[in-house]
């Protein structure tokens, strides 16, 4: 059949807030023009993040159920520990509360003064986790990366070449760890092909350089792969993801993507030593090594979903349905970055709102207004969350790219729900050319597109 639906029956709902024009309007103001402080109860569609937002399966919840919440040795910490090793081939699992806090113990451990992190490209919490350790984050995605409207299956590739060029410019005694992040989320979710992870691993065997994978859409990379990828077409998700896992020393890895839970994460090594400083961070930070802040249910909910997201019909539709999404908004003319990825379109801010010069944030302007029509919730990832200012000169950095995230929750959304996000970002582009600028009125010292408030230049 051509028709690919849902492989899951809905046996629970959750209704949702209709709100007027009028209304939103005075919400955004109320929220200093921040989705992020928007009340989740004024939201229509919540297309903010992928994280934490799925719908759990009729499994997960009876594992739920059947936590073991002993603090020291729990059963469900050893289902989850098996459940991860074997898919992982890590010798050491430890639980976190979530894929920040495995990235805060990792650069605790290996960051600092002087350090380079090099990365595809860095996500937000990647990024200052390695900065607050006072070591430096650099991006090294693809050429093929820079332009959003070139097609190509794996956009989401490091620069092999810009990555030895690092090494032997600033010296492989100041990179303690290379990483990799699959998808690549700030690079519009774009998928790593199995032989760039091959060519990095090579050249971190060669320099002597622990290579770790940021694991967080793993399984979504993994379809990517065999849907692209020569030599992987007739090889099981699984297989392809736990060859993908082989070539890295150890990994961060939020749950609450493609373990398909409200939360949890955790840390991977193969170095015992290294495995060992963790948990000793961890007992501090986190807990005890066999909870790592998370309760038993989370822990069995996790080893279920880590099973359920490698379904490939699951893969199918879940690949599928964010694929729909961008081929109607690039046939009404929509810039979008190409091709749609595994989790998210992602629109050009750029382009769709050309008037806008970088420093007066259009995709912040676009996020706004996607709001303000439709009640829909998405996420600027441009020059409020990336962008910086030059301290001599006071002049705005932007990034190389400006987008706004339409990230899709797993089970959560119908194709009805779609087809609504399609009309309102439509009227949104037809009347783009009144979109007003912003200016930031308040904002943090890190991660400041989280609480920062703004202002529409016009007002």
């Amino acid at each position: 059949m051509k028709t690919i639906i849902e492989p899951f029956k809905i046996k629970s709902v959750e209704p949702i807030q209709f709100t007027t024009v009028e209304q939103r309007e005075r919400i955004l103001s109320e929220a200093g023009y921040n989705p992020f402080l928007i009340r989740a109860a004024d939201v229509l569609i919540d297309l903010l993040t992928d994280s934490g937002t799925s719908a759990m399966s009729a499994r997960q919840w009876a594992g739920m159920m059947d936590g073991d919440e002993s603090y020291a040795g729990a059963r469900s910490f050893y289902r989850f520990e098996s459940t991860a090793r074997e898919l992982t081939g890590f010798t050491h699992i430890i639980p976190t509360h979530q894929g920040r806090a495995a990235e805060k113990i990792l650069f605790t451990l290996t960051g600092g003064a002087g350090k380079i992190i090099p990365n595809n490209t860095h996500f937000d919490t990647t990024r200052a986790n390695v900065e607050y350790s006072g070591a430096t984050a650099v991006d090294l995605p693809c050429k093929e990366s820079r332009d959003p409207a070139a097609v190509s299956d794996f956009k989401g590739n490091m620069d092999l070449e810009a990555l030895e060029t690092l090494i032997m410019d600033k010296g492989k005694g100041n990179i303690p760890l290379i990483m990799l992040t699959v998808t690549n989320n700030a690079g519009g979710g774009q998928p790593v092909s199995m032989s760039n992870i091959i060519g990095a691993r090579k050249i971190s065997k060669k320099y002597g350089i622990p290579l770790f994978l940021d694991a967080c859409r793993f399984a979504e990379n993994a379809w990517f792969i065999k849907l692209r990828e020569k030599g992987y077409a007739e090889k099981s998700v699984k297989s392809i993801a736990m060859e993908m896992f082989s070539h890295f020393d150890g990994c961060t890895m939020s749950g609450k993507k493609d373990a398909l839970v409200n939360m949890g994460g955790f840390i991977a090594f193969n170095d015992g030593q290294l495995a060992q400083n963790a948990r000793n961070i961890l007992i501090v930070t986190e807990g005890f090594p066999t909870y790592g802040g998370l309760s038993g249910r989370d822990l069995e909910a996790m080893a279920q979903g880590l099973e359920e997201v490698l379904d490939e019909h699951y893969l199918t539709y879940r690949i599928r349905s964010v694929g729909y999404l961008g081929e109607k908004l690039t046939a009404a003319g929509i810039p979008l970055l190409q091709p749609p990825g595994g989790h998210a379109v992602y629109i050009d801010a750029r382009s769709f709102a050309g008037h806008l010069t970088p420093d007066a944030f259009p995709g912040q302007s676009i996020v706004c207004e996607l709001y303000r029509l439709g009640g829909i919730r998405t996420v600027e990832i441009g020059g409020v969350m990336f962008g910086r200012t030059d301290p001599g000169t006071g002049k705005f950095i932007p990034p190389p790219m400006d987008l706004v995230r339409l990230a899709i929750p797993r089970r959560v959304y119908t194709q009805s729900h779609i087809d609504y996000v399609i009309e309102v970002v439509v009227e949104a582009w037809e009347g783009r050319k009144d979109l007003p600028g912003y200016e930031i009125t308040y904002e943090a010292p890190m991660l400041r597109h989280f609480t920062a408030r703004f202002r529409p230049l016009n007002g």
